[in-house]
């Protein structure tokens, strides 16, 4: 059983990770932010009495399911779906895994202006590559790689098969290989 401070440390350390999946998902940030207060709550009422180590298995579900909750939404409402995103390459975020390439040293010391720019230029493209992918690609992608999740965990949050997040997965990192390898990034 887990206490109320566990649920709360829990949520303060989803709760930024979760806006941006859900910008990626979404890209309107009022959407993005109701979606994932909708998800904390949920998991709040429904599962704060679970175990800490149930967590972020049940979030994941819970915040995939209220994305696709808010598409159904959309689509009974009106016919246009808004393709413009809300995310900004400038966004001030605490924690992003991308951000870990950006360091202000590497093994050779110190980085340069250029040398920052140059890095500030690649993470905006690979970005830019994963908002590309398709919805459930995007998916697996961010919860096997950015949220860390194994491949059971994956398949019971978006309601598939272990092969199924295999393959997007698989098809997800060819994806953004072949495009930033196109662009001339190596990584």
């Amino acid at each position: 059983m887990a206490s109320s401070q566990q649920l709360s440390s829990f949520l303060e350390l989803v709760e930024r990770r979760a806006f941006k999946q859900a910008m990626y998902a979404v890209r309107e940030e009022e959407a993005a932010l109701d979606i994932v207060q909708d998800a904390m709550l949920k998991l709040a009422e429904k599962y704060g009495d679970r175990p800490e180590e149930e967590f972020p298995m049940l979030f994941q579900r819970i915040l995939q399911n209220t994305i696709r909750d808010f598409y159904r939404r959309s689509k009974v409402r009106s016919m246009w779906t808004t393709l413009l995103s809300a995310f900004t390459p400038n966004d001030d975020e605490d924690y992003d895994p991308l951000e870990t390439l950006a360091a202000d040293e590497d093994d050779a010391g110190p980085r340069t202006p250029e040398s920052k720019l140059l890095q500030a230029q690649t993470l905006n493209l690979i970005d830019a590559e994963i908002k590309k992918l398709p919805t459930r690609q995007r998916e697996a992608f961010l919860m096997r790689y950015w949220e860390d999740m194994d491949v059971a965990e994956t398949a019971a949050a978006m309601g598939c098969s272990e092969g199924s997040v295999k393959t997007h997965c698989s098809r997800a990192t060819h994806a953004l290989a072949a495009a930033l390898s196109a662009k001339g990034i190596r990584l």
